[in-house]
């Protein structure tokens, strides 16, 4: 049986005039969990889905993601923004 992998995280950040949300943030390990307490404790949302993480954490720091990855961001960013106006417009 193999182990269980250290668990990864990746931290992504947009703002309208990049033109592409860049990764501020990944680890593996203690650091991937440090970088997921800190999500949460700004109230950050915290979505998995492994297998873009993995292609996430191929991107350099403080590098805007590539094109192949917009719509899997795109589709994420937009499901979001749908959870979060449910939220605030009970």
């Amino acid at each position: 049986m193999q182990p269980d992998p250290a668990p990864q995280a990746v931290a992504l950040a947009y703002a309208p005039d990049d033109g592409a949300p860049r990764v501020v943030a990944k680890g593996r390990g203690l650091l991937a969990e440090e970088i997921i307490a800190r999500a949460q404790a700004a109230g950050v949302f915290v979505h998995e889905s492994p297998e873009l993480v993995s292609l996430l954490m191929q991107v350099d720091m403080d590098a805007r993601i590539p094109p192949e990855l917009y719509i899997a961001v795109a589709e994420l960013l937009a499901w979001l923004y749908q959870l979060e106006q449910r939220e605030s417009h009970p």
